[in-house]
């Protein structure tokens, strides 16, 4: 592992992402690309929401300097390190770059999510026939490798496809996602390092610093967002590093190492989707269920929030790293600490009441006290239909529930730019296009 080419690579990917961040944001307003304050959403202000724009540049420029260094200053080439099989890297390129357009085209437009599915799936299908592929794991009952066959394609594809998602559905408040995959790939390096895939820690510690350059901005309170196309880029990253880290992993445990440093948005989305199927919702819809809004709920400021859920991302990565240094008894020893810890925050947080509780979900809504409506019009009677209700809990201090905001607050506006480049916004309602989705910010 040379660390310094490592050290240089994290640092171009942190400044450059740092750099290009401001440009991101100037560009999501001359496009309109805007979360403009709504019910289901937490800004109340509107903010621009290209922010990928600055990571994938962050990411693209770190790659750019790597073979710069394989060309002209004797760097090693170790991306095809541990493999096994040949893997053409430009394809990966190409399907990386098709996931940031579907993410730069939804930012803009808001594509349908059938739409935007098949996106992810042709980019997904693009890295697997470049030959990164979930294709076997370790045998861990004898020597050799169970091997997937043509399995493995369709494996891939969900693999990469899930790991998009999951970030993007945890992408709902300020900082969140980036620091959540920053930890997440950082987890990953570390295993990388431990079981010899040079190529994959080196990727991942880059990813690491596109995440820390663009939390300088993105930290709460954030003027510019991610967006889908930061998210979905790097989850799809996520998942692309984590199949160089473990694939033909010598170690059978090492496959759930991704999993675990994954684990709070993959817990999220799971309950999230068990929550809508039972709420008879489509499971691309937009509810205030989520890990980040029961704990906005219980009287949590947005940074401790984000906090609490960086530190439990944490603390399932330590996890995972101990598992794969550990054997015997003291393996499955912090398996159940982990499950313990785990098993206390969704209980304490009441994320399976919705799903296990089908009467929390009422067919015709509920009325929100105090004449306030949840889309933040002055004439709607109802809340938003089930998939959207959550037992409304006082916030500490305050003397109004955290679902409810003052009516000017809630109300839309639409964008109007200031000389410095600042987004503030106006009386009069966005046009429809910006408003076709509201969930973007809350999903």
């Amino acid at each position: 592992m040379n660390w310094l080419e490592c050290i240089i690579l994290f640092l171009v990917a942190l400044v450059t992402t740092i750099l290009l961040t401001p440009l991101a944001r100037r560009l999501a307003i001359a496009l309109d690309a805007i979360d403009y304050p709504s019910a289901r959403r937490v800004n109340q202000t509107p903010i621009p929401r290209m922010g990928g724009v600055a990571i994938f540049g962050g990411l693209a420029a770190a790659v750019v300097v790597a073979f710069a260094g394989m060309q002209w200053w004797g760097w090693a080439t170790p991306l095809q390190g541990g493999l096994g099989h040949n893997v053409n890297y430009l394809g990966v390129a190409v399907g990386v770059f098709i996931m940031f357009g579907v993410g730069v085209i939804d930012d803009i437009y808001n594509l349908r999510p059938k739409v935007k599915l098949l996106g992810q799936i042709v980019a997904a299908c693009v890295v697997a026939g470049s030959g990164l592929l979930f294709s076997s794991i370790h045998n861990f009952i004898s020597d050799g490798y169970f091997e997937f066959g043509l399995l493995a394609y369709p494996l891939t594809v969900f693999y990469l496809v899930a790991f998009a998602n999951i970030i993007n559905l945890i992408d709902g408040l300020d900082g969140l996602a980036a620091g959540i995959t920053a930890i997440t790939a950082a987890t990953i390096g570390v295993l990388a390092v431990l079981t010899g895939r040079p190529g994959a820690a080196l990727m991942s510690f880059v990813i690491v610093g596109a995440c820390l350059g663009f939390l300088k901005s993105n930290i709460h309170p954030a003027s510019i967002f991610m967006g889908d196309s930061g998210a979905l880029l790097l989850g799809f990253a996520l998942g692309i590093v984590s199949l160089m880290a473990v694939a033909r992993s010598a170690f059978f445990v090492s496959l759930l190492v991704p999993i675990l440093a994954a684990g709070v948005p993959i817990i999220d989305t799971a309950v999230a989707i068990i929550r809508r199927k039972r709420a008879h919702q489509p499971i691309d819809s937009a509810d205030r269920g989520h890990i980040h809004h029961r704990l906005l709920q219980a009287g949590y400021s947005q940074r401790a929030t984000v906090f609490i859920m960086w530190a439990w991302t944490a603390l399932l990565s330590a996890g995972a790293v101990l598992v794969t240094e550990l054997d015997g008894p003291p393996r499955f020893i912090v398996f159940a600490i982990l499950a313990i810890i785990t098993g206390v925050i969704v209980f304490k947080l009441h994320l399976l009441e919705p799903v296990l509780l089908h009467h929390y979900n009422p067919r015709r809504g509920t009325r929100m006290s105090g004449g306030d409506t949840a889309d933040g019009g002055e004439d709607a009677e109802w809340m938003v239909e089930e998939e959207d209700y959550i037992p409304i809990r006082t916030m500490r201090g305050s003397g109004r529930s955290a679902t409810q905001q003052p009516t000017a607050e809630r109300r839309s506006g639409s964008r109007s730019s200031t000389a410095d480049g600042t987004v503030s916004p106006r009386s009069r309602t966005k046009p429809a296009r910006n408003n076709a989705q509201p969930h973007k910010r809350s999903k």
